[in-house]
């Protein structure tokens, strides 16, 4: 059974910083791209990071130059390094996963999610 689970969240002031983590578990087939998403209350999940197995990362604008995402390969664990963080990153932030099959295809997994809050 896949499991991901998230870790690292909680209440940080305006200009701090938080580090999440993400374990995966029980993937037997190839993790393609590993990702973080973000749900503000109210609002539309939205991309934050993606992270490639070969390390390539994609940040959302809002991240761009405050967030850093990196992946472990052999623990199956990434990480979402938060700096200068703002009330705007609000949210529950979610971890994703891409396998990839023997088919070819591919098959997405989704963690609980760990609540992110930023107080002015």
């Amino acid at each position: 059974q896949v499991q991901l689970v998230e870790s690292g969240g909680g209440l940080v002031q305006a200009g701090g910083s938080l580090t999440l983590s993400c374990a995966a578990s029980g993937i037997i087939f190839p993790i393609d791209v590993m990702g973080w998403y973000r749900q503000a209350p109210g609002k539309q999940r939205e991309l934050v990071a993606t992270v490639s197995s070969g390390g390539n990362t994609d940040y959302a604008d809002s991240a761009e130059g405050r967030f850093t995402a990196s992946r472990d390969n052999a623990q199956n664990t990434m990480y979402l390094q938060m700096n200068s963080l703002k009330p705007e990153d609000t949210a529950v932030y979610y971890c994703n996963v891409v396998v990839r099959l023997l088919s070819g295809s591919r098959r997405t997994y989704w963690g609980q999610g760990t609540q992110v809050t930023v107080s002015s």
